[in-house]
């Protein structure tokens, strides 16, 4: 009977497929498969195609265009900085001044109080009786008497040298947070720069030879390529001074001729962000030292530089104006002239002459 309910339990032995119902299997096997492959296939994304030459060459500009408003933020951080280091360190020299001052006062007080205890062990009255002259001690009591207003007004003094090294350290701790604040900004905006710099330069890397000398001659003609930039590109930045075209309207002043004056000599000098010149300069860095050499402080970026004197018109412009170009005001150059300007395009773009009505114009403004 065991036996008989352990073989009614067992399994009925399966056997293969064959003939007919084997290919019927395998051919509803093989659809299942191509089904779910297809299905799976559904739902993964396709691939984008390449970009164009074109779409390459828009996305740099864009990219040379975000690292130029990058680096005017930077130029103005790297200012706010440059201000609270100093602030940081005159607060550290007053706050030595203030505890040299309090440290010889300590010292004068103590030395008055050594004389005072040498002196001071007997009752004064006992020292009036003991001493061999009555007068000359009575001279030195009154002297004794001097010596403690002086010694009240050294304890006062030392009370308000402690309270004033007090402020300034507590000052001293703002400006140094506001300075790592700044150099918090100063990376920020420099790893902005850097990123898309060389994500411009992995784009442009995609382009063919051909397709890149095209974007070059492009980007040329729209920011003032020319017989110039051709001697400025070879490295002959004095000859190419000499042949660029000079203005043919005179400067309003002796001043802005200077700037103006300035501006040619730096003529295929190269872009560096960040750079003030002698040797490099970015494009509000050109304009700044262009106007330091006629003798004029101008602040550091674009967006400051565009206040830094009277507003004028398109249609006003004289040689020296600073011309100011985007709706973030994010370049400058500096008017020579004939509807032309001189500035620092771009990095792999030297300093050249460029026609003002390449760039969206954003307004003027006269220093001098």
């Amino acid at each position: 009977m065991a036996a008989h309910r352990k073989s009614a339990h067992r399994k009925p032995k399966q056997r293969p497929f064959s003939g007919p119902a084997a290919r019927t299997a395998a051919t509803l096997a093989l659809a299942g498969a191509a089904t779910a492959t297809s299905a799976t296939g559904a739902g993964a994304a396709p691939t984008e195609p390449a970009p164009t030459a074109a779409q390459v060459r828009a996305k740099v500009d864009r990219l040379y265009h975000d690292a130029e408003v990058a680096t005017e933020k930077y130029n103005g951080a790297k200012e706010k900085e440059a201000a609270a280091r100093k602030a940081v360190d005159t607060l550290a020299d007053e706050a030595a001044r203030r505890t040299d001052r309090l440290n010889t006062a300590r010292h004068t007080l103590g030395s008055m109080a050594t004389a005072q205890y040498r002196t001071g062990a007997l009752d004064p009255a006992v020292q009036l009786a003991l001493s061999s002259d009555p007068d000359s001690y009575l001279e030195r009591a009154a002297h004794l008497d001097r010596a403690g207003d002086r010694q009240a007004s050294l304890l006062s003094g030392i009370r308000r040298q402690l309270s004033g090294i007090a402020r300034v350290k507590a000052r001293a701790d703002q400006e140094t947070e506001a300075l790592a604040a700044r150099r918090a900004e100063l990376r920020e905006h420099r790893t902005a720069i850097q990123t898309k710099l060389a994500d411009a330069r992995r784009l442009l890397a995609t382009l063919t030879a051909e397709e890149r000398a095209a974007y070059e001659r492009a980007a040329d003609a729209a920011h003032g390529g020319g017989p110039a930039t051709s001697a400025d590109r070879a490295g002959a930045g004095a000859h190419a001074d000499r042949s660029a075209p000079r203005a043919s309207v005179a400067a309003p002043n002796s001043r802005a001729a200077r700037a103006v004056s300035f501006a040619h000599g730096a003529i295929g000098k190269p872009y560096v962000w960040g750079a003030t010149g002698p040797g490099a300069f970015d494009c509000s860095g050109l304009t700044q030292a262009a106007w330091q050499a006629a003798g004029v402080s101008l602040p550091r970026t674009t967006y400051t530089q565009i206040n830094a004197g009277r507003r004028v018109s398109r249609s006003e412009l004289a040689p020296g104006d600073l011309v100011f170009f985007y709706s973030g005001i994010s370049h400058v150059g500096l008017y020579i002239g004939g509807g032309q300007m001189i500035h620092a395009p771009r990095p792999g773009a030297p300093v050249r002459i460029a026609p003002i009505d390449q760039m969206p114009f954003a307004g003027a403004t006269r220093v001098a």
